[in-house]
């Protein structure tokens, strides 16, 4: 493994680990704003990293218009 690649892990894990405190902090405090609010970004932090391989992968058998 590459440097960039551990580092991008650690980016992810550390993403995820402040989406995880802010909802949990959200729930404990009551705050109903928060908690909608943190789902939203781990939510979309999620689609985020599904789309993101697709970005770089190849186009498949473009049509060719005649």
């Amino acid at each position: 493994m590459n440097l960039s690649k551990i580092l991008w892990h650690l980016f992810i894990i550390a993403v995820f680990g402040a989406l995880s405190y802010l909802l949990t902090h959200s729930i404990a405090v009551g705050n109903v704003w928060g908690v909608v609010l943190a789902i939203i970004s781990l939510a979309a932090t999620i689609i985020f990293l599904w789309l993101l391989p697709k970005l770089y992968q190849q186009p498949e058998n473009e049509s060719e218009t005649a």
